[in-house]
């Protein structure tokens, strides 16, 4: 088993319902070890969109990093997102990035490992810090408190 952590958020319909559903469907990948509160947030990049949920959740999961992205990605299907149209940092009823994998580094073209742009990232520090502020970036060697208390952004 494998602890990963993933960032939820959701600018369009009902934010919340969403992303109730979106844990709720992470339950059937492993087991759910913790989900942070729920935070409004601007838009970051494409600003003319409504205002974010966002939020973290820890999974325990016996999925390799691959199939487990793949079925992130099927979540977001399910819930109305069709990453084919659409500006990639625009509008979406559903985003779910993996933000980290145990300890785990890849760089392939469909999966970077950690997440590339997390720990400049606000918005997705903020939950995950909430639930995991000791976990390491395995690249940087810091803490997602250090991180979150190093970035602006």
């Amino acid at each position: 088993m494998t602890l990963a952590a993933i960032a939820l958020g959701s600018n369009i319909g009902d934010r919340e319902a969403t992303l109730r559903t979106a844990i709720t469907a992470l339950r059937e990948l492993g087991t759910v070890k913790a989900v942070s509160r729920f935070h409004e947030t601007d838009p970051v990049g494409e600003t003319d969109q409504p205002k974010f949920i966002n939020a973290a959740a820890l999974l325990e999961t016996e999925l390799d990093p691959l199939p487990l992205l793949h079925a992130l990605l099927e979540i977001e299907r399910a819930n109305g997102r069709d990453r084919s149209i659409g500006p990639p940092k625009g509008p979406r009823t559903l985003d779910l990035d993996l933000l980290l994998y145990g300890d785990a580094i890849l760089d392939s073209p469909e999966l970077t490992l950690p997440h590339p742009e997390m720990h400049t990232r606000r918005f997705v520090l903020e939950p995950l810090a909430e639930i995991a502020p000791l976990i390491e970036h395995p690249i940087l060697g810091q803490s997602v408190a250090a991180l979150l208390h190093n970035t602006s952004a």
